[in-house]
């Protein structure tokens, strides 16, 4: 692990509960260059870098939201740590809504299944 991967897995260790604003870059139904049909809605959070020195990338879960939308504003539930890259995801959801650990890993299961991943809920 690199100095900067440990840094950031330090940061995201403490990573609490809290409201995020996530601009969408990836709605439902985008498909990206590897041929993966998107789910969900995926986007980033302007203004905090992940460890990929990009901004850092959210996947967007909701019972109510089953279209393509443009911004989300909802609840860091949960980060999924990549063991074999260097960024870790974070899930946020609507304020209310409630996934567990099994909902999670099915819901980003189409990206995070080429990856060592571990979900952990804030």
């Amino acid at each position: 692990m690199t100095s900067k991967q440990s840094i950031h897995k330090t940061q995201l260790s403490k990573a609490k509960k809290q409201t995020l604003n996530v601009t969408i870059d990836r709605p439902i139904g985008y498909t990206d260059k590897f041929g993966n049909a998107y789910p969900l809605n995926y986007g980033f959070v302007e203004g905090v870098i992940g460890g990929d020195g990009e901004e850092q990338d959210v996947y967007v879960l909701s019972r109510e939201i089953s279209e393509p939308i443009d911004t989300f504003q909802g609840d860091l539930i949960a980060v999924i740590t990549r063991n074999d890259d260097v960024e870790d995801k974070w899930v946020v959801a609507s304020p209310n809504e409630i996934f567990t650990i099994e909902e999670i890993r099915e819901k980003v299961h189409f990206i995070e299944q080429y990856f060592d991943s571990e979900i952990r809920l804030i």
